[in-house]
């Protein structure tokens, strides 16, 4: 899929407010604010191994909660689509017959919705 970084990035974004309040700080913390686990225990008055332990619970129930949803995969998989929607359409545009009767620019409309979607 995606390095690591990204994958959690994603799976925080989809299902984070799922976790525990602190987890979510934790995740934030580390991923988002670039935080050392140091630096986290510091400024949540706990052990560096509990920061460590609070963030790998997190990211393994991130990645339960998509194995058993599959809410980011399917995002990805219609971004994909829509990508490959918008290639289709740049075809048809630049195709002379389209240009005659005008249908490029409705092509050109609908290519302009599905990039406002993605």
């Amino acid at each position: 899929m995606y390095d690591k970084l990204v994958q959690i990035a994603l799976l925080f974004d989809f299902y984070g407010q799922l976790l525990t309040e602190k987890q979510i700080e934790i995740v934030d913390m580390y991923y988002n604010n670039d935080l050392s686990l140091g630096e986290i225990s510091e400024q949540k008055g706990i052990s560096r191994q509990g920061v460590y332990d609070t963030l790998r619970r997190a990211e393994k129930t991130l990645y339960q909660y998509e194995e058993k949803l599959g809410l980011v995969d399917r995002f990805l998989k219609q971004k994909e689509d829509m990508h490959k929607t918008i290639e289709m359409l740049d075809e048809l545009i630049n195709k002379e017959e389209f240009k005659r009767d005008h249908t490029d620019t409705k092509l050109a409309d609908i290519k302009k919705y599905i990039e406002s979607i993605i």
